[in-house]
């Protein structure tokens, strides 16, 4: 693991009846995907790609990941203000009467002046190298990680050190690594480059980090199925790398597959394989508990793979598979690989 910290981390309170106070209406959040706010909230600017965050509810750590891109689009936002002083800062009390407060001026009015502005509405996506963590880490345990002791921002600087050392000693380096191999120097530049020969050629195209354009192109090749489990809505698929792109950092054209997006965490983590000399899953010992995967073991694929993908499985199983057939060495073994 790279012990080099990044030059910045971010700590996100996720959407629900904990984030923010009064006098917003609220975010757009996916907790497992992406992340959104405005130009209204402190350090809206601050944000960047290839920046490690972690996500929390106020109360316990929910996961981590790294930025892979951030969209950015005009946007109207309802506000409501303290009629006393004008500020956003008031609370809404459920039992005392009046029903709000200022947390500025200490006014307690029984409704908020309400003012709709115009924002620059942001999100950020972060789903390729997502890890859940929940309740890992509680309340305590999560605001001690800020930069800044007593920091309320919704949006606040990370101690990425601290955050990297609590996992390890909770055994989850696995996560630390998702996000550690995503926040090399060489990724610094706007976009990576994207392998996509026409037939002509080979044809490079700059792209902005992250994993739109390669999802769109397998989406067109191989249609809206899981190469594990068949068919399945858009919504729950995610272009899977069949090589450690955090290691290469290109996309190839025939190196990835559509996968649901369970079995594009467990294929990273070698729990689920394709045996390449049958074109069948392997299902490690440890899902066999679970029938949804179990079912899964020694069923061909549900799509005919590409040469270079075959050869792209040869060194996946290589690295998962090859080395448990050795003495002493369970079947259940989970392999490094990040292939995310």
């Amino acid at each position: 693991m790279d012990e080099a910290a990044p030059r910045r981390a971010w700590l996100l309170m996720a959407a629900g009846d904990e984030r923010g106070h009064g006098g917003n209406t609220g975010y757009d959040d996916q907790v497992d995907a992406y992340y959104s706010w405005d130009s209204n909230v402190p350090n809206h600017t601050r944000l960047a790609v290839g920046d490690p965050v972690a996500l929390w509810d106020k109360k316990r750590l929910l996961g981590i990941s790294v930025v892979e891109e951030i969209e950015t689009s005009p946007g109207h936002k309802l506000l409501h203000r303290c009629p006393a002083c004008g500020t956003t800062r008031i609370s809404e009390r459920k039992r005392a009467a009046p029903r709000f407060r200022c947390m500025r001026c200490h006014h307690e009015f029984a409704a908020p002046r309400p003012e709709i502005v115009d924002v620059v509405e942001y999100r950020a996506r972060y789903d390729a190298a997502w890890t859940s963590l929940d309740g890992l880490l509680d309340e305590t345990e999560v605001r001690a990680l800020a930069v800044h002791a007593g920091d309320f921002n919704a949006m606040r600087p990370l101690d990425w050190s601290a955050l990297r050392t609590a996992l390890v000693a909770k055994d989850a380096q696995r996560a630390v690594e998702r996000v550690t191999a995503r926040t090399e120097p060489s990724w610094s530049s706007s976009g990576v480059q994207v392998e996509l020969p026409q037939g002509f050629g080979r044809s490079l195209v700059r792209v902005r980090r992250g994993q739109r354009q390669f999802r769109e192109h397998l989406l067109a090749d191989q249609g809206s199925v899981c190469a594990f489990t068949g068919g399945a809505p858009e919504r729950v698929l995610e272009a899977g790398h069949l090589y450690s792109y955090a290691r290469l950092g290109t996309h190839l054209e025939h190196g990835g597959l559509m996968l649901r997006r369970d079995i594009h965490r467990l294929f990273d983590d070698g729990l689920l394989a394709v045996d390449p000399s049958r074109l069948r899953v392997d299902v490690a010992t440890s899902l066999a508990a679970y029938p949804q995967y179990a079912r899964l073991h020694d069923a061909p694929l549900a799509l005919t793979p590409r040469d270079e993908q075959v050869g792209w499985l040869e060194q996946h199983w290589a690295e998962h598979r090859a080395p448990i057939h050795a003495p002493g060495v369970a079947h259940a073994r989970a392999g490094g690989q990040d292939s995310a």
